[in-house]
């Protein structure tokens, strides 16, 4: 429930009323401060409440946007201002200044201009955050004449806020795919299903279930089967950009929804992935490695892209970048077509679906899997080296902030934090892109002895110690360095490495389809963690991260079960841990994001990097 206090006397002819009820607002209308303060009031503490000019004049869409946003405490446009209840303290206490003025005024000067207009001004001189929505060809006025009244009416008849409201529903920053291909029709869906009542969350899990089937049809091992998982690949990834199109047109964001959107899109992809493998399985061909793998990098350019960001969070010449790489980049796209080019090659999520879903229809999962491994690791390696350039051209000031982030990106466990006391002396003498390097040659130490040694020997187990003492020494003092965003990649593809390797060498049925889950537990954990984060919630709590050992805990677990088990023993192994470690991190993440939606958690919505 809202409340709109509609100031003023009121304007013949005016649909502002109506308007206002139209976005579920109460309206009530008062003739004066004193009057407006003491009916906000008597508003239940719970409730959103607005301040509106009745003089008023502009698009239903100007209001949408300046009134009814969730993710934001405190908002106006001019002739409004509005609070959600977090923002209501300080819409009261404005207010009540902006009435004791009143009624000094009272007896000399007469306020003239809008008191929702003063009352923003009044939250700015108090420092607090009001936003402001681009209204582009919106119209939003408070008339003080009748000319420029008629005049306010003429603009608002020449815009129409509709089109305008679909064409906002789009993300400004897409794929080439998807904005070509998909947008152009996708917003109708959007506006369809917001003209039938449906929301956000139900259209995200429609396109999960989508996507489910269409792993069912690939695991099928038929061409028609193959042919279906690629068209329903595909109407998943429309419904997926429908969801974001839908909150954007209908202001439907939540904290729940923003996490099941960027979680379920992990869990499709990876579900897609263990489709073709049981589809190629079925046909006698086994790729569980090559959707391991892919899994594997795809998992790990997710870590650069959010390592990168959250550690130069908070820097400000991460936003003014003048070093020669930003400068041959911005060079780039001052030529249209460069653009593109480059959003392709680092193939967002419509570009790599269409490709899966493309060649899953016309050739073999193991064909599908070999250009996907080769299309990643082309992007990961182009994405990566201009952050490098980045990074090493320009000198980077970490936040304590963006440290604490990528310490709880690392993930590290009990082994680690131990150790990392006794080593924080000898770290402290490190140079700075020694610290990257250290997590780098343990991880490389730790796979290469997987891969090179067999399965079952004891060499693996002495390199996942030394695993351990890097992984500790790389964070003992706080990632602070110019290169520092780079551990928690590395930690992950050590990890994940690792468990590939130990499970292709078992060579006995179900050890890579085991190690699938386990990865795939674990990086939920890890996608969970930068979910927190982005949101302002913090990292998962400590006892989760300890009780699931941290990275260099199961990897040390790992590489014993490999040495003390026989082959078939241990893809039972691998398979309750990935139970276990799934059980924890959805229990636990679930009941985190339920409580906070629930809790009335300030809603967020990514317009970030195409994932």
């Amino acid at each position: 429930m809202s409340t709109a206090i509609l100031t003023g006397p009121p304007v013949p002819g005016s649909s502002l009323e109506g308007d206002l009820r139209s976005l579920g607002f109460d309206v009530r209308a008062v003739s004066g401060t004193a009057e407006a303060e003491a009916l906000l009031a008597g508003v239940p503490a719970g409730e959103r409440v607005a301040v509106v000019d009745a003089r008023f004049v502009g698009h239903v869409h100007a209001l949408r946007l300046g009134l009814t946003d969730p993710r934001f405490e405190l908002a106006a446009i001019p002739g409004a201002v509005t609070a959600r209840p977090t923002g209501r303290g300080a819409l009261a206490r404005a207010l009540a200044r902006e009435s004791s003025v009143s009624a000094e005024a009272a007896g000399g000067t007469t306020l003239v201009d809008s008191l929702a207009d003063r009352i923003a001004t009044a939250l700015d001189a108090d420092g607090a955050d009001v936003h402001r929505p681009e209204l582009g060809s919106l119209v939003a006025a408070v008339p003080g004449d009748p000319q420029t009244r008629n005049e306010a009416r003429q603009a608002v008849a020449a815009v129409d806020d509709e089109a305008v409201r679909l064409k906002s529903a789009v993300k400004a920053r897409d794929g080439f795919f998807t904005t070509h291909f998909i947008s152009p029709y996708s917003r109708y869906i959007a506006r369809w299903c917001a003209r039938r009542g449906l929301t956000p969350n139900q259209v995200t899990t429609a396109s999960l279930l989508t996507a489910l089937v269409a792993a069912g049809c690939a695991a099928t091992g038929t061409r028609g089967g193959f042919v279906a998982a690629g068209v329903l690949l595909l109407a998943s990834f429309v419904l997926d950009c429908t969801d974001g199109q839908l909150a954007r047109y209908s202001l439907q964001y939540s904290t729940l929804g923003a996490w099941l959107d960027a979680t379920f899109d992990r869990a499709k992809e990876y579900a897609y992935y263990a489709g073709l493998a049981l589809g190629a399985a079925r046909g006698g061909d086994d790729v569980w490695a090559l959707a391991l793998g892919a899994m594997v990098l795809q998992t790990c350019r997710h870590v650069v892209d959010f390592s990168f960001n959250e550690a130069n969070t908070g820097d400000p010449g991460a936003a003014a970048n003048t070093s020669p790489t930003a400068a041959l980049s911005d060079r780039l796209d001052s030529v249209g077509w460069t653009v593109w080019v480059r959003r392709m090659i680092v193939l967002p999520i419509g570009e790599r679906w269409a490709m899966i879903a493309v060649l899953t229809a016309v050739t073999t999962p193991r064909i599908t899997f070999y250009a996907l491994l080769v299309g990643c690791a082309f992007a990961a390696t182009y994405t990566t080296a201009g952050r490098v350039l980045r990074s090493l051209t320009r000198r980077a000031r970490r936040t304590d902030r963006a440290a604490r982030a990528l310490a709880d990106l690392a993930d590290s466990g009990p082994l680690a934090e131990a150790l990392a006391g006794p080593l924080k002396a000898p770290a402290g003498r490190l140079p700075g892109a020694a610290v990257p390097a250290v997590a780098l040659l343990g991880g490389l130490a730790v796979v290469a002895t997987a891969v090179s040694t067999g399965f079952g020997g004891p060499w693996t187990i002495a390199a996942a110690c030394v695993y351990v003492l890097t992984s500790a020494l790389a964070v003992a003092r706080p990632l602070k360095g110019a290169l520092d965003w780079l551990v928690p990649p590395f930690f992950r593809a050590a990890e994940y490495g690792t468990v590939l390797a130990l499970a292709a060498d078992a060579d006995v049925n179900g050890a890579l389809p085991a190690a699938y889950g386990l990865v795939a537990a674990v990086a939920y954990h890890h996608y969970d963690t930068v979910y927190r984060i982005r949101g302002d919630a913090g990292a998962p709590p400590h006892w989760l991260v300890r009780a699931i050992g941290g990275h260099e805990g199961r990897v040390l677990v790992v590489a014993a079960l490999a040495a003390l088990l026989t082959a078939p023993q241990f893809s039972v192994a691998l398979t309750v841990l990935a139970v276990a470690v799934a059980l924890l991190v959805l229990a636990e993440s679930i009941r985190f994001w339920v409580t906070a939606h629930r809790g009335g958690a300030p809603a967020v919505h990514d317009e970030g990097e195409p994932a």
